[in-house]
């Protein structure tokens, strides 16, 4: 059975059959998506065997380069530790994981090479061991988020916490999830075909990383400005980190982030269904 699987997968029989084929790996994905995690937690527990800390080394030096960039912006900005801590700390560990997805996607299918090539297991089942591997690596950092929420800051002698509107936020978490899973496919699709680009992708998130208001706010562009409203990072950032800070998220966030993760998916689809039964060839 699991020789027959691999000749569908290698052979072809037209667009309407890849296309089957296709939603059929999806579906079998989700039915071995314990597979997926526990390949996750196995990427997790390797990289850091033997260390004292573990995942939590990131989340240390996270937490370190928030302080120490809320010290030095704070300063030179004039902007009180209260506003600016909380805003940038939720945005770099957001943008740390959109940026891990999209970074780490692009090794998706290459490092299963071995398994892809001897097995019949579902493609998409790498593409779930890249997500999760980066949601359990966030679920570290969310330490971060909560405490810059929780604890007080000056001037003000309030928190966050008590505006904060944690379902709206995790709302927007979805979305963003369901965007940074489209990019992952298909970035891994053309990284096994194309090596060049994984070099080019970490460009692309660094140069985004400057261009979206990660360290700096919003606010300081007008309303609706080209480097806010055509960027797509500045979107998934604002639809978690506005309603943790307690403030309302524009309708047309939402609006994109919806379009985004529908004609992405088709897109990583249709991308999928075409090169699906070369991948193991491009490996």
């Amino acid at each position: 059975m699991e020789v027959a699987t691999y000749m569908l997968r290698t052979g072809r029989r037209g667009l309407p059959f890849e296309f089957t084929m296709a939603l059929r790996d999806l579906r079998m994905s989700f039915e071995r998506i314990d597979l997926a995690w526990a390949l996750a937690r196995h990427d997790l527990v390797s990289r850091y065997r033997g260390s004292i800390l573990g995942p939590f080394w990131i989340t240390l030096s996270m937490a370190i380069m928030v302080a120490g960039i809320s010290a030095v912006y704070s300063k030179l900005f004039h902007l009180s530790l209260h506003d600016y801590v909380p805003y940038v700390a939720i945005g770099i560990v957001l943008f740390g994981f959109i940026s891990g997805v999209m970074n780490e996607g692009c090794d998706t299918f290459v490092q299963a090479a071995g398994m892809l090539s001897q097995t019949s297991l579902p493609m998409f089942t790498f593409v779930w061991r890249t997500l999760i591997r980066n949601l359990l690596n966030l679920a570290h950092h969310l330490i971060i988020v909560v405490a810059v929420l929780i604890v007080p800051l000056p001037p003000a002698a309030e928190s966050y916490w008590r505006d904060s509107n944690v379902p709206l936020a995790a709302l927007g978490f979805v979305l963003v999830a369901l965007n940074a899973g489209w990019t992952s496919l298909l970035v891994g699709v053309a990284s096994a075909r194309f090596r060049d680009i994984p070099q080019v992708i970490i460009s692309i998130t660094q140069f985004a990383m400057l261009m979206t208001p990660v360290f700096w706010f919003a606010g300081q562009f007008p309303s609706r400005h080209a480097v806010l409203l055509f960027n797509p990072f500045y979107h998934m950032l604002e639809a978690v980190r506005a309603p943790l800070l307690g403030k309302a998220v524009e309708p047309h966030t939402w609006a994109i982030l919806a379009v985004m993760a529908v004609v992405g998916w088709a897109l990583a689809l249709t991308v999928f269904t075409l090169t699906r039964r070369r991948i193991v060839h491009y490996l």
